[in-house]
């Protein structure tokens, strides 16, 4: 993960409590060749009081992993420890040398599909944007981009949810289905956002039929984000669909799985609040893990990752989604 700006996580490694500060990121664009910017994590320690006395600066490589656990049923899993948590980088085991739980902010954009084939699920969009905030952190910003044949910013960024809410009661389903547009166009809007948490939360019912973007290169542009992707597709059981919907579910998940987020669907429209109520309990019960890799390549190449989460009652199943893997900062 490319962090772009100070991040407010606290640890002890032995040298007192210290600050973890980020090298700032130029924005990138899709094709450009930017390895810092695609780096997970290349961190100067700095101590709370840098202001009075800067005499510890330790430079590391830490890398920091978001991970989200869920049972079957994807309720979030918040009781895990430190010990329940097993981090592979390759085939080699890596010592977890930070752990916390998070409910920190975070930036957050709705990308709202109003497309005509949302004529007649626009109401039930309507409350599960409202179940949505009603269950986010208070302090969490939001902006809405909504999009049928090209994308658009509904709302800017705001920590007021009434007044999304209101310009989405205004909205009138009509036109295709420009999602891979909308997707490009949130990524650009979080490079600014005010948290280093970010997330963008799509909700839609087929797949693309508009984008200027093709799949590979919005794929590609949010692996090297800094952003978590999450879906909930609505996929009814109707016999009679086009293309772009019976290939929906795959796109969703082809873009979200690669962030670390996941692609919920649902079959019943009724479910959609509570599903998204659902996710945004999720996004404030992450589990932030982090290490210092054994080799500690600095060679641009992508790293893989492997997280194993083990129950505490050796009962529960449980799912985890995080971030597959990163790009080493060449030195």
């Amino acid at each position: 993960m490319a962090w772009d700006r100070v991040a407010l996580f606290f640890l002890s490694l032995g040298l007192g409590t210290v600050l973890l500060t980020a090298s700032p990121t130029r924005s990138q664009s899709i094709g450009e060749d930017d390895k810092d910017s695609r780096s997970l994590s290349h961190l100067a320690l700095k101590t709370p009081g840098e202001a009075r006395a800067a005499s510890l600066r330790v430079s590391v490589d830490l890398v920091l992993v978001p991970v989200t656990v869920t049972d079957s049923l994807n309720h979030p899993q918040t009781n895990l420890a430190r010990q329940n948590f097993a981090v592979y980088e390759g085939d080699q085991a890596q010592q977890i040398q930070y752990f916390s739980t998070e409910d920190s902010p975070i930036s957050v954009g709705l990308l709202l599909d109003v497309s005509r084939s949302m004529q007649d699920k626009i109401d039930t969009e309507r409350a599960a944007v409202e179940q949505f905030f009603r269950n986010a952190n208070p302090q969490d910003d939001y902006f809405v981009i909504t999009f049928n044949t090209q994308p658009r910013v509904l709302s800017d960024v705001t920590q007021s949810t009434n007044g999304i809410e209101t310009e989405l009661g205004l909205m009138r389903p009509s036109g295709s289905t420009a999602l891979l547009d909308a997707v490009y166009l949130g990524v650009s809007k979080l490079r600014k956002a005010k948290y280093s948490r970010r997330a963008l939360v799509i909700i839609s019912d087929g797949g693309d039929n508009s984008s200027r973007y093709k799949l590979r290169e919005i794929k590609s542009l949010v692996a090297e984000s800094d952003v978590m992707l999450y879906a909930i597709g609505i996929f009814d059981s109707t016999p009679f669909k086009s293309f772009e919907e019976v290939m929906g579910k795959r796109w969703l998940s082809t873009m979200t799985d690669v962030t670390g987020g996941h692609t919920a669907t649902i079959k019943n429209l009724a479910k959609l609040p509570e599903e998204c109520a659902l996710l945004s309990r999720e996004l404030r019960s992450q589990y932030m893990l982090g290490y210092q890799p054994r080799d500690r390549a600095s060679d641009g190449k992508w790293h893989k990752i492997k997280i194993v989460v083990t129950s505490p009652d050796d009962a529960t199943l449980l799912r985890s989604y995080y971030r597959k893997g990163y790009y080493a900062s060449n030195p």
